[in-house]
């Protein structure tokens, strides 16, 4: 396992862009909030991909760094990310053979405060 490299900030912005930041008017109790907290529960349900939010929460990464940061195979890792992109907890672009992600700040946010919440 190997340290993370750092995608310079122009690579970064490429990769994911900053989002629009906007005031979450979301309920944190009641049935929705109950549903989004579960989904994102059994995204992080796995220590593979809380390593993964972790090391992106830092810094945006490629895949090919994710992959030689976490002792596991990397299509192993490719099934980890696809779990947390399709959680929205993740972001990423796939252009040609790179891919990049980073964190997607209003559901790590959403997560967060749901988490607070209990």
């Amino acid at each position: 396992m190997r340290e993370l490299q750092v995608i310079h900030a122009a690579e970064a912005a490429e990769v994911c862009p900053p989002m629009e930041v906007t005031a979450d008017a979301r309920p944190i109790e009641g049935r929705s909030a109950d549903e989004d907290l579960a989904a994102f529960a059994k995204a992080i349900g796995h220590p593979a991909r809380v390593q993964i939010l972790r090391l992106l929460a830092r810094h945006n990464a490629c895949f090919r760094d994710l992959a030689d940061a976490l002792p596991l195979a990397p299509s192993t890792v490719s099934q980890h990310v696809k779990i947390l992109k399709e959680a929205g907890l993740v972001r990423g672009d796939v252009e040609g053979p790179r891919a990049c992600y980073c964190i997607d700040p209003r559901n790590f946010r959403r997560l967060k405060i749901l988490t607070a919440a209990l």
